[in-house]
């Protein structure tokens, strides 16, 4: 049992390991040019969408970068739905969203 408990304690950190190698780290300098299609609705407080209805846009800054990463990645895949985000998210590679994330993560300034 305790071999059991060992090699599956050795496979959890290896695809841990194996994860975090697949996933790119973010830079938040090189997300400076990326985040015009961000602050045009998220840099606004108490921002409305009205397409494709009324929608609160909610705040990213400061949000967990792994959020960030993990709701950019299901709009790409369709596993989220809002035409804007689908279309934005779209056009983004696994990098542009990991510097996007740190991006916003570290920032906690007014706004969205």
């Amino acid at each position: 049992m305790k071999r059991i408990a060992l090699l599956l304690a050795c496979w959890l950190a290896f695809a841990a390991q194996a994860q975090s190698q697949d996933a790119p780290k973010g830079q938040a300098p090189a997300a400076g040019a990326k985040v015009s299609m961000c602050i045009g609705c998220h840099g606004i407080p108490l921002y409305k969408s009205a397409y494709p209805e009324v929608y609160h846009v909610p705040k990213i800054a400061g949000q967990s970068p792994q959020y960030i990463v993990s709701a950019l990645r299901a709009y790409r895949n369709g596993e989220r739905s809002h035409p804007s985000m689908t279309g934005v998210a779209k056009g983004l590679s696994d990098k542009d969203m990991a510097d996007l994330a740190a991006y916003y993560g570290a920032s906690t300034g007014g706004g969205k």
